[in-house]
């Protein structure tokens, strides 16, 4: 399944690419952290690996190794702000369990 963004985060992602002044699109990945096991890794892609997979949602290309890809298959990205706060959430359908702070989760 594909990773997609939001409309709004994909607004966010062109936004602060174009700031930026570079970049390819918007990297995706997790690492191994936390109470849970595995935490989500976000940066801007200034350059795509050979290996890398790709998607494109409303214009951005999003970036995933495939080491990460088997625990973020068919996440969504979106964009909230809430309050004074505001951020990334991810929807992602592989996710069984959170730790109780939010930071980590486990397939």
């Amino acid at each position: 399944m594909p990773i997609t963004l939001t409309e709004r985060a994909a607004t966010h992602v062109t936004n602060f690419l174009a700031k930026r002044g570079k970049g390819v699109g918007l990297r995706l990945g997790v690492r191994t952290t936390g109470c849970s096991g595995l935490a989500y890794k976000l940066e801007y892609a200034d350059a795509l690996n050979p290996e890398d997979l790709t998607f494109d949602s409303h214009g951005v290309k999003v970036v995933v190794d495939p080491k990460s890809l088997p625990y973020i298959d068919g996440t969504e990205l979106d964009f909230a702000r809430e309050g004074l706060n505001e951020g990334f959430k991810f929807n992602n359908p592989n996710v069984k369990d959170e730790c109780g702070c939010g930071e980590s989760f486990n397939v």
